[in-house]
């Protein structure tokens, strides 16, 4: 059994932070229920965003949100569910009659999850906004990238899934069990801005002490230390190297063959010319030659693995890290003793009306 087999959660069908929420909701054992726009809402599902990987493991009910009667039997699923998650902009739950007043009134109990990009509250709540745009405010993004370039998008992890969808799950379980002992449920305001700027904490500490510079690629783990960054291989693949710890660092050059006198590690006037050195060494043999060089050191040395390549790599197919089913795609995570990480498929759609049945 799974920690949360017998949760009961509607998931109101969105984009982005919404999806992987309820994805991983679902991989943790809850009975999710995703609601999706019918047709006759004048809306598609977002049936081709994600598909049978985002979607695993729950069933979409197609609602027309619109009709009174729809409404209505949601208003039922809510009276038996123990959370609701949504991504809509602020105000739209409360327009399509399903604010939290609402669905506590019918439910004292539910948790009541919101993810937005800006927050439920604040001058640029109702503004609209990608993950880009929320991560850039957070002051997250400002620290990634090449120095003498714009910063780099990395991908929409920090924003949508770190900042938005993880942020949501953490907020949604700490609601849960204070439901439990007090019988009352949360509004749980889950903004990306907020999310990905907690995800700064590290580097806020870090500059409070003077410990981290303003410029991108000056600082110890953003790139700017060449015994944390990545190098390309001769074969135009890449190694990362990690070795931050100084005795992870002397294997580091130990494998490299450079001494130590020849390459202090905190020299900061010498960075670039190290990494300089470096770059030269690790262009010399190919990427898959490297990781065999330095497999069972203490160099912090790995290959920099394509999503296709992942897979296959023998630690991740120890650990049975992807799954295929249908494609193949990440297993669950955590792990739990005596559980698989394997995920449940997409369960086949379900009515209104199937659906009561099964909660009610």
């Amino acid at each position: 059994m799974k920690p949360l087999s017998g949760v009961r959660i509607l998931e109101f069908d969105g984009l982005g932070p919404v999806t992987f929420a309820g994805m991983v909701l679902a991989d943790l054992g809850a009975d999710v229920l995703r609601l999706t726009r019918s047709a006759a809402a004048g809306a598609p599902a977002f049936t081709d965003v994600g598909g049978e990987v985002l979607h695993r493991g729950r069933s979409a009910v197609d609602v027309d949100l619109k009709n009174p009667a729809d409404l209505a039997r949601v208003l039922g699923l809510i009276g038996s569910a123990d959370a609701l998650i949504e991504g809509f902009r602020p105000g739209v739950m409360e327009r399509l009659g399903l604010g939290p007043e609402v669905c506590t009134a019918r439910n004292p109990r539910l948790v009541f999850g919101r993810v937005t990009g800006w927050g439920q509250t604040g001058p640029m709540s109702r503004q609209v906004g990608h993950d880009l745009n929320y991560i850039g405010l957070s002051g997250a993004l400002s620290m990634m990238g090449e120095p003498d370039r714009p910063p780099r998008p990395p991908l929409n992890l920090v924003g949508d899934y770190g900042g938005g969808a993880m942020l949501l799950v953490t907020g949604v379980l700490a609601a849960l069990l204070e439901a439990r002992s007090t019988g009352r449920g949360r509004v749980v305001d889950a903004a990306m801005t907020d999310g990905s700027a907690l995800l700064t904490s590290l580097f806020h500490a870090l500059g409070a002490r003077g410990l981290w510079a303003g410029a991108r690629g000056a600082n110890l783990l953003d790139g700017g230390a060449p015994f944390y960054r990545c190098y390309a291989c001769r074969d135009g693949r890449f190694v990362a190297v990690g070795a931050l710890e100084p005795q992870f660092y002397a294997a580091l050059l130990q494998g490299l063959g450079i001494p130590a006198t020849e390459a202090p590690q905190f020299d900061l006037a010498g960075w670039v010319r190290l990494h300089d050195r470096f770059a030269a060494i690790f262009a010399t043999r190919d990427r898959d030659d490297w990781a065999a060089h330095f497999a069972g050191t203490d160099a912090c040395v790995t290959p920099v693995l394509t999503p296709a390549e992942a897979p296959r790599h023998p630690h991740n197919a120890a650990r049975g890290t992807f799954v295929e089913q249908g494609v193949v795609q990440p297993a669950t995570a955590p792990r739990f003793d005596g559980e698989a990480a394997t995920p449940e498929p997409e369960r086949p759609p379900l009515s209104l009306d199937q659906a009561l049945v099964r909660w009610i």
